[in-house]
């Protein structure tokens, strides 16, 4: 395969604070081969490499959605559409991910195993991280996707089942959610601490970390002294009902244990939060800084598929953070860098270096400045492979 080169007004390469002005980027075979000024990559092309220049234009690495449901259609039925999906809709849906910007997706709640078997159908594009069923409780929160186990044996043969379907994290329901009928409510615990321990435990027997889906604070907590990886949702609601119950021993926990949060909130956040009403759409914007305060690190995601949530439009996801009063460095840093850390793919992609995967997009003008530009995007390139290009954007 030819080498290729970009150029362009400047590269993130994704840590924040790093910026290399009239930047370039040189790969080849879905390898990135270099990065840094645009002389100093120039030398070091091939005289066959073929070239694109983006001026005006931003480099910076393809973001991470870390919560996504390919199954499900963002149509409001999840048990019909899981029921019925298929390997093209899951392709339509990763295609719609991709032109988004996003060139990693970690999905975590599947229909026995079907994102895993389209992860593994595709040598390029997405890149899936994919937990298959998420293990519930019979008659639990999301039970329709296969994973319903009782007791400690039962949940340790679950973990080793989603292992041998060849699952890259192990998901669990620590409490209720919003979609299953006739389940356990969002603040209610699923399991206890020490089923959630098993669960870590067997999964780490098997190199598996492990997401805890947690509205609830004690599910939050039971999540935390369990030893999961990343918690999704983090909501922090009061036991039976009435608001919320932000403890701060337990976010200290959270930070001490480098798990992650997950927030998982959807592109349409704007919408979201007038459904709530100002006062409590302030009680949430709280809870967002009262983690960081307290040192939480945390990772975006959409639940894209769940609800209402699509799968276009990551950047208007992103920008939550920003108006939540996180810099636009530190959320670019999020959407690439501190993801891929929190999926245990930090030495793949994440990052513009050297022998990491070719996952990078070009955006135009600075997403520093402005970060909807990151929905202004001239470039996809997920494994090497180019997803779109500025002419097709341009024919539009």
């Amino acid at each position: 395969m030819l080498q290729q080169l970009l150029t362009a007004d400047q590269v993130l390469p994704g840590p924040a604070g790093q910026r290399i002005r009239d930047g370039a980027v040189l790969f080849q075979d879905g390898t990135i081969l270099a990065v840094g000024p645009r002389a100093d990559v120039e030398r070091l092309a091939s005289p066959t490499a073929k070239r694109q220049d983006f001026p005006g234009g931003t480099i910076l690495p393809g973001l991470i959605n870390c919560h996504v449901h390919l199954v499900f259609d963002a149509a409001g039925d999840p048990v019909k559409a899981s029921a019925e999906a298929t390997h093209t809709e899951l392709a339509g849906r990763a295609d719609q991910l991709l032109r988004s910007g996003v060139t990693t997706a970690r999905d975590l709640g599947d229909r026995d195993g079907l994102a895993i078997e389209f992860r593994d159908r595709q040598a390029h594009g997405l890149r899936v991280v994919a937990s298959g069923p998420p293990i519930t409780v019979p008659n639990g929160h999301c039970w329709f996707l296969g994973g319903a186990a009782d007791g400690e044996a039962e949940l340790r043969a679950q973990v080793r089942k989603n292992a041998a379907l060849g699952a890259d994290v192990i998901k669990v329901m620590a409490s209720g959610g919003q979609v299953t009928p006739n389940s356990p409510s969002m603040s209610d615990c699923q399991f206890t601490t020490a089923e959630l321990a098993a669960i870590v435990d067997e999964a780490g027997k098997a190199g598996l970390p492990v997401a805890a889906h947690a509205h609830g604070t004690d599910a939050i907590a039971a999540a935390a002294d369990a030893g999961v990886t990343t918690i999704e949702h983090c909501t922090w609601l009061r036991e039976g009902g009435g608001g919320y119950d932000l403890r701060d021993d337990v976010a200290a926990k959270i930070a001490e244990r480098g798990i992650f949060a997950c927030v998982a909130w959807p592109s349409d956040w704007r919408g979201f939060m007038n459904r709530l009403g100002a006062a409590r759409a302030d009680l949430v914007a709280d809870r967002f800084t009262w983690m960081a305060e307290h040192g939480i690190r945390m990772i975006p995601g959409t639940d894209a598929g769940a609800g209402s949530s699509g799968f276009d439009d990551f950047a208007g996801a992103l920008q939550l953070y920003e108006h939540l009063g996180f810099d636009r460095e530190h959320v670019i840093e999020m959407a690439t860098m501190t993801s891929a850390e929190a999926l245990g793919i930090g030495d793949t992609t994440g990052q513009l270096s050297p022998g990491l995967s070719a996952d990078l997009l070009v955006v135009e003008g600075d997403p520093l400045s402005d970060l909807g530009l990151l929905s202004c995007l001239e470039l996809v390139v997920a494994q090497g492979q180019v997803v779109t290009d500025p002419l097709e954007q341009h024919e539009r």
